[in-house]
């Protein structure tokens, strides 16, 4: 009897530290801001207030800042913290690599309606690359979808069910579980499930890539960003996977890094979508 009371105890112990993981975990994974600080406007760029709605009825916010010359369409999943108002830099830089732009608040973020989730990115994902395809009629090839760290899993959930023109991942996590501190067997069964495994996803990518990271990167080990990219090299793919090394941290390393990162940017977009 005591045994089993014992027993009982320790899988009651277990059950809540399952729950209480699994219950705090969105508060790690999203940071949302409500209150947009700015607009592309501030940047003397024409842009559209975009509302869509999800395949569950979430409305969800987006920029589209349109380029008349574009040799393609960016897009742009962002990182979990803020809001799209919080990316203007990356938008007036893709705007001078002669890209239209697609920028989206995920659900809870900026004036998108919902509450962030893991789930909820996938389908505010795929609502935004139908916005672009079907109300815009963009053709997929002429898309180039852009992920910023978790922006990055993000986009390489979309990629189980669509194909782009190009992907371009930049300080992206190779797994959700890979960012926890477990270990990676039981990773996945503590918080719930295998999220966001882009290493799984970078296996079957048949389209042109390039995975950009730092070794400074503070949040996102290089580690993770080099296993993406060698896991897409080795695809059983012809197209194109690229690696592009920057130096600086995980927020700002892009732009400490400007010399090289536009460079090759334009480089690649030159070689796929053409000057």
């Amino acid at each position: 009897m005591v045994i089993i009371r014992k027993i009982c105890l320790y899988l009651g112990v277990i059950i809540i530290l399952l729950v209480g993981i699994r219950l705090v975990l969105p508060f790690f994974v999203f940071m949302p801001m409500s209150r947009l600080e700015t607009t592309p406007a501030a940047l003397n760029l024409h842009f559209e207030d975009v509302f869509l709605t999800t395949g569950d009825n979430v409305r969800l916010h987006a920029w589209y800042i349109p380029e008349p010359n574009a040799r393609a369409t960016l897009l742009f999943f962002h990182g979990n913290g803020g809001n799209i108002s919080h990316r203007l830099g990356s938008i007036q830089i893709f705007h001078n690599l002669g890209l239209s732009v697609f920028i989206l608040s995920y659900r809870g973020y900026g004036l998108s309606e919902g509450r962030p989730s893991i789930n909820g990115t996938r389908l505010d994902a795929l609502a935004a690359w139908q916005w672009l395809t079907e109300y815009r009629n963009v053709p997929a090839a002429g898309i180039v979808v852009f992920g910023r760290s978790l922006g990055g899993a993000v986009a390489m959930e979309l990629m189980r069910s669509v194909t782009p023109g190009a992907l371009i991942l930049e300080s992206t996590f190779s797994s959700l579980a890979d960012m926890t501190p477990f270990p990676r067997p039981v990773a996945p069964f503590l918080i719930g499930g295998n999220f966001w495994n882009s290493v799984e996803t970078a296996a079957s990518l048949t389209i042109p890539t390039l995975v950009i990271h730092s070794p400074q990167d503070e949040v996102v080990p290089f580690r993770q960003g080099r296993l993406i990219y060698e896991v897409a090299r080795q695809a059983a793919s012809a197209s194109e996977k690229t690696f592009l090394e920057i130096q600086g941290s995980h927020n700002a390393g892009f732009m400490q890094s400007m010399e090289i990162y536009f460079p090759a940017l334009n480089s690649f977009l030159t070689r796929h979508f053409g000057e």
